[in-house]
């Protein structure tokens, strides 16, 4: 019955027209957002019932593009106060109808903590969202036995702040297993106690659930994590993966590339890797997944969010598009080129600036890749995305001699250089030169600017140090305050003078200025 329910589900997500349903989505958000005070602001009432050309050409008009310090300073920051020494944020009927139940907490590396809101409406949105995705993994997988066990999800802090008058925030992770329906929960490990427990002391716990609990067919996380807790299963089984869990099947994986991890999977695995899905979720909305045989991911966009795309180029030196800046919808995308993500959500967020970009492969299916976020290399106006990064890292583990199993890579202003540190594992035969010399290579072929500004030295050649695996976990643990779960350690310094890197390798002991 169950794999019956999911063919049938499979089959509808299938056959759904995604330009009608963006239209329908677009008209659908315009009246019901048209009686909050954002609504009132811009008019949105009045758009109502258009047809969808004239409504979209309004609407872009009449609401600018916006940055979430934007929508902070003008919207949210009015909800939040402070009693008796406890943080309260209340948001009713300002950028959404009625009250926003849930923040999702996500912290920038150089900014304060964002309070993304998450409405009942979203929270609904996601969990059709993970229902089709499993459902199309189903039907693609007949002989799944994934819903005769569980899927270990590798969640971030699970402990929720309460900001008043019913109101929570915290992790998104958190908030999707604290409150996931009753019927998933004997498919769902861990426990809240486990969740909860601090992160080393909870891959521990975790890497014991495998080795013990047979039932554990999935893993869901972000790569490097995933890696983490596979190495300490096999640290504490003395035995390779495929025989310490023979009924691992699937590896939900997101948050960042797999690319430079490729390899790490497949030499643990011994070249059979389980199957593997990446997705792209947010705190803002669930953009993306991919299905069984397909290699890359599928926009989805029929799940409370209605997309826009703004070409790359128009981005400024800080990867953020003008309030003006000329977007277009999905059906005028053009397949090859590269898009800022703009969305208008079912929590209250209108032409929201998200901060990642990726390419369209296809148009049927929306087959894309996720090619960075806003961040990317660009102190020296070469703006070489985190796409390039990531993709030079994989060549570089592809060429052998070195595990490149973590890495940051970011600029030395006064050097006018590029500085890579690199956390490898024991396999290391290649010395620092020849490791800049090969990134330096796959960065000018796969980025003309690059290439151009290093022939024109106006860019120097990049620099590199290795450390140890564990001194990069160690510096965002002890340094940044941050480690495990959904946080990910920035590909990209993410600082306006390169004060990350530095940061790094002054915790490793260098001194990036000699």
């Amino acid at each position: 019955m169950l794999k019956s329910g999911a063919s049938a589900l499979a089959r509808n997500f299938e056959s759904r027209d995604s330009l009608a349903c963006q239209r329908e989505m677009l008209q659908r958000l315009v009246a019901v957002g048209g009686g909050t005070r954002f609504g009132r602001d811009h008019g949105l009432a009045e758009l109502a019932g258009e047809p969808f050309d004239r409504l979209y050409a309004q609407y872009r008009r009449r609401v600018p593009i916006r940055t979430y310090s934007d929508f902070w300073n003008e919207y949210f920051q009015e909800g939040l106060r402070e009693e008796n020494g406890r943080k309260r944020l209340l948001l009713e009927d300002v950028t959404w109808p009625g009250r926003i139940p849930f923040f999702c907490e996500t912290s920038g590396t150089t900014a304060p903590t964002k309070y993304i809101p998450f409405s009942r409406e979203m929270f609904a949105a996601n969990k059709r969202a993970a229902l089709d995705m499993t459902a199309c993994y189903l039907h693609r997988n007949p002989r799944s036995r994934l819903f005769q066990g569980k899927l270990l999800y590798m969640s971030g802090n699970t402990n929720l702040t309460d900001l008043g008058d019913g109101v929570k925030s915290g992790d998104m992770s958190a908030i999707t297993l604290r409150h996931r329906p009753f019927f998933l929960k004997p498919f769902v490990a861990p426990g809240i106690r486990v969740a909860a427990l601090p992160w080393e002391e909870k891959v521990v716990e975790l890497a014991g659930m495998l080795l013990s609990d047979r039932s554990i067919r999935g893993i869901s996380g972000v790569p490097p994590w995933i890696i983490l807790l596979l190495q300490r299963v096999e640290e504490m089984g003395h035995r390779p993966l495929s025989e310490l869990l023979p009924n691992l099947e699937l590896i939900i994986h997101g948050g960042t590339s797999m690319k430079p991890y490729r390899r790490e999977f497949d030499s643990l695995f011994r070249n059979r890797l389980p199957n593997c899905l990446e997705v792209l979720p947010s705190s803002e909305a669930f953009m993306a997944f991919q299905l069984l045989g397909e290699e890359r991911m599928r926009l989805v966009p029929h799940y409370g969010v209605f997309f826009e795309f703004v070409p790359f180029e128009e981005l400024d030196e800080r990867g953020v598009p003008a309030s003006d800046a000329p977007a277009i919808p999905l059906e005028e995308i053009e397949t090859g080129r590269r898009y800022a993500v703009i969305l208008t959500t079912c929590s209250g967020l209108w032409r929201y600036h998200i901060g990642d970009t990726i390419r369209f492969t296809d148009r049927e299916p929306l087959f894309i890749e996720f090619t960075g976020r806003d961040k990317f290399l660009d102190r020296f106006e070469e703006k070489v995305t985190q796409g390039e990064v990531e993709e030079a890292i994989a060549r570089l583990n592809q060429s052998g001699g070195i595990e490149v199993r973590e890495f940051m890579v970011g600029p030395d202003i006064a050097g006018r250089r590029h500085v890579w540190v690199l956390a490898v594992g024991e396999m290391n035969e290649r010395d620092s030169e020849t490791l800049a010399r090969l990134l330096d290579t796959t960065l000018r072929s796969l980025n003309a600017d690059y290439a151009t500004f290093r022939e024109q030295g106006r860019i120097a050649a990049p620099r590199v140090l290795t450390v140890e695996e564990e001194l990069i976990y160690r510096w965002s643990r002890e340094v940044r305050g941050k480690l495990g779960g959904q946080t990910k350690i920035p590909h990209i310094d993410p600082t306006v003078d390169g004060e990350m890197i530095m940061s790094l390798t002054e915790f490793a002991g260098h001194d990036q200025r000699s």
